[in-house]
């Protein structure tokens, strides 16, 4: 009788948290249905309000109807929304100027020259943009060296100090366990696969970060040096202060213009808008202002140009949230490709590559299409390896000058997991075969020299292939190619020096090319994005079972969460990737 109480109570109390939760979803999805379609009426001396503590991605992300019920402290930002909202707001005339709050801005210097260019160009109408931070990283700096006035909390601090590149070993944790990495690679600068067997840097990787490091360095601070009207020598100055600056000092060194607290920001704003001191100031969100008046005048629906944006690791399948599904791209492309609307496609690549098949998968697509429009490649922050081999395939390649890209190189990676289970866990194996190879690969034992070799035959063929398919597409001679191979990693600006990378810019010059291609001035043509952002019920489901498998994966393992998640990311690889497996984190 107890048992069956038990049973009935645990039943109403499961009863109640659902219907709980179902009335705090349904609570969402009225305000999302009940906001939908309303139109933002923006005042007269208004400012476009703007968050940067936001991760910034390639495609806009509807608002999230489920915040309030899940939380979600970071939000995100799509370029694309970001870029429409400023061009627009230039030529509104009920829009002053724009206020952007920001500390750490999550994004990359690719995705961070995109920023740049839209307020580049929104200052020129004549507007203002003002900037406050309780505390600047160096990417807050660099943003707002372009603002008219930027203001720092007298007690706040700025990072200005340089890059550095930081990689994660693995091995040590691998010794621990008992796990023998297998590694078939080609190129002595292919080092994605230097975390799993050595515990530093090789000469060849030191050699090639350091290059590009210095390149992307060179880039970002010869534009703050041209904002702040500053020479090399006194931007170096101040990079070798100290680690951080504060707020003092950061206006000394003319990285903000003044100390404030947020009151006295406010009327700082209120006397560039002309308004009293006690006036209201009329703020407009980014995604308020989404639903506003448009000023930029849409082309002909008649002419399109597709931007498909690819953005993740790269898989054999479907697509999800950072990860680009071969099955979904084909589609998209496809549908580009049938569409008479559609004159030119423009690929939009922020990826560290990933699996070999995958990527040759969309090669092949991205030539069936050429064969009918222009295919352009716009490459984001990173465009490396598997990333590579999708640009090369296209008609033009443009690159941010700071864009990651290269890589140009196949491994295979598998994982000897014998001492771990017999030693560590207890676990043996045994079994019959009526073949040699009939078992293998094995990740249960250690492989013969026999199939050690036939999966490096795999690696050398696709290697071969690569560069074979990148040659013809850069065309130049297989024995140029690879002397720039070899997996070495480029910034965009080198790459257009040695011949990956025909033009230095952004997506709008992807796009210019474009329409210049198929004889369509600006105004002739609409910009469609794909993939569309996913349904609210989608976002929901994954909100759901992301934040109970975060929880178990935190509760059981702590602090080595992170490792764990980067292990387990082996289960999604075939055995041929052409990837860069750590992406580079500048700090």
């Amino acid at each position: 009788m107890l048992q069956f109480f038990k049973y009935v109570l645990a039943t109403i109390v499961g009863l109640f948290l659902f219907a709980v939760l179902s009335f705090l979803v349904m609570m969402g999805i009225g305000s999302m249905v009940s906001g939908g379609d309303s139109v933002t009426t923006v005042k007269e001396k208004s400012v476009l309000k703007l968050n940067f503590d936001s991760r910034f991605t390639e495609l806009g992300v509807p608002e999230d109807s489920f915040s309030a019920i899940f939380g979600n402290p970071i939000q995100n930002i799509g370029l694309n929304e970001f870029k429409s909202a400023v061009a627009n707001a230039a030529l509104d005339p009920n829009i002053k100027g724009i206020s952007i709050t920001m500390n750490n801005p999550l994004l990359g210097f690719g995705e961070m020259e995109e920023v740049r260019a839209a307020l580049k160009d929104f200052r020129k109408t004549g507007k203002f943009i003002y900037t406050y931070s309780d505390y600047l990283s160096e990417k807050a700096v660099l943003i707002a060296a372009l603002a008219d006035s930027s203001f720092i909390h007298p007690m706040g601090s700025a990072e200005f100090n340089g890059l550095s590149s930081e990689v994660t070993f693995v091995k040590g944790t691998l010794d621990k366990l008992g796990i023998e990495p297998l590694v078939f690679r080609v190129g002595e600068f292919k080092s994605a696969v230097e975390p799993y067997i050595r515990t530093d840097m090789s000469a060849e990787s030191r050699e090639q970060t350091g290059k590009y490091t210095g390149s992307v360095a060179r880039t970002i601070y010869s534009a703050f040096a041209e904002d702040k009207k500053m020479t090399k020598e006194e931007v170096d100055r101040i990079l070798n202060k100290a680690s951080m600056l504060s707020a003092d000092e950061s206006t000394q060194n003319r990285l903000v213009s003044a100390k404030a607290y947020a009151d006295e920001y406010e009327s700082a704003l209120r006397r560039k808008l002309g308004i009293k001191e006690n006036a209201k100031i009329a703020y407009v969100g980014l995604g308020a202002y989404g639903k506003a008046k448009k000023y930029v005048k849409a082309g002909s629906i008649e002419n399109k140009i597709t931007v498909i944006v690819s953005e993740g690791e790269i898989v054999q399948g479907k697509s999800s949230d950072g990860i680009i599904g071969s099955d979904d791209f084909v589609k998209e492309i496809r549908r580009a490709r049938n569409d008479k609307k559609v004159k030119a496609v423009v690929l939009r690549i922020n990826s560290p590559g990933g699996s070999a098949m995958a990527s040759d998968i969309m090669w092949r697509e991205i030539q069936l299409t050429r064969k009918e429009k222009p295919v352009i490649a716009s490459m984001s922050d990173l465009a490396a390896s598997g990333g590579y081999y999708m640009a090369m395939g296209c008609d033009t390649i443009v690159a941010h000058p700071a864009t990651i890209t290269g890589s140009i190189g196949i491994f295979g990676l598998m994982m000897n997991t014998q001492k771990l289970m017999n030693d560590k866990l207890g676990i043996t194996f045994d079994g019959v075969k009526t073949h040699e190879f009939a078992d293998s690969p094995s990740t249960t034992r250690r492989m013969s020299d026999a199939e050690k070799q036939t999966i490096q035959n795999m690696v050398n063929d696709g290697y071969e292939t690569f560069t074979s398919k990148a040659a013809r597409g850069r065309k130049m001679s297989i024995e140029k190619l690879k002397s720039i191979a070899g997996g070495r990693v480029w910034t965009g600006e080198q790459a257009k020096e040695l011949g990956l990378v025909d033009v230095l810019g952004g997506l709008d010059e992807a796009i210019a090319i474009a329409a210049g291609k198929v004889n369509l001035k600006a105004g002739d043509f609409q910009v469609k994005y794909y993939p569309y952002p996913k349904s609210d019920l989608d976002r929901l489901m994954e909100r759901l079972t992301k934040k109970e498998e975060d929880a178990r994966v935190a509760a059981y393992l702590g602090e080595y969460a992170p490792v764990y998640r980067q292990l387990l990311s082996l289960k999604s690889m075939d055995k041929i990737q052409a990837r860069m497996m750590f992406i580079p984190e500048f700090k």
